[in-house]
């Protein structure tokens, strides 16, 4: 049976991702309120969360903010394209994070196939719910626009 994962939840990887990328990474210290990446930051790599919680948004796009707590790995669609984060990771509280630059990264992925498979499984749950919610917000403005040009009778 498959196994049910929360919206907060589509980044947690398992005890075994974890302790590989602690393995290759290195730990970061974030206060409240800095950020980890910007939308449109080039690629730095991976973050896992060791502690603290980190929210993720789009900005101007509320509904897709997300907050996140340890065993969280943030970062991953840019890491695996090259391109530009699409996404803005704020510290909320203290946050200590593993830092996995891409190619580290990358090479961890080619080098153990079971965790590649993981890693690309919270991939297309991270991108389903982002399709799920830029659908729902055209949802929204279309009604709004119908809203707009309804003439009495």
């Amino acid at each position: 049976m498959a196994r049910a994962v929360s919206r907060n939840n589509i980044l947690k990887a398992s005890a075994e991702l974890q302790k590989s990328l602690v393995a290759v990474g290195r730990k970061e210290h974030s206060a409240p309120g800095k950020a980890l990446f910007k939308e449109e930051d080039s690629t730095l790599g991976v973050f896992l969360v060791a502690q603290g919680k980190v929210r993720m948004g789009v900005k101007g796009l509320a509904k897709l903010d997300r907050t996140f707590s340890s065993g969280s790995l943030l970062g991953l669609p840019s890491t695996f394209t090259g391109h530009p984060y699409s996404l803005t990771a704020i510290a909320l509280t203290d946050l200590d994070v593993i830092h996995v630059p891409s190619d580290e990264f990358l090479r961890l992925m080619k080098e153990q196939p079971d965790l590649c498979r993981e890693a690309m499984e919270m991939l297309g749950r991270e991108v389903t719910f982002i399709q799920k919610a830029l659908a729902e917000r055209r949802r929204q403005l279309a009604d709004k626009k119908l809203s707009y040009c309804e003439v009495p009778l």
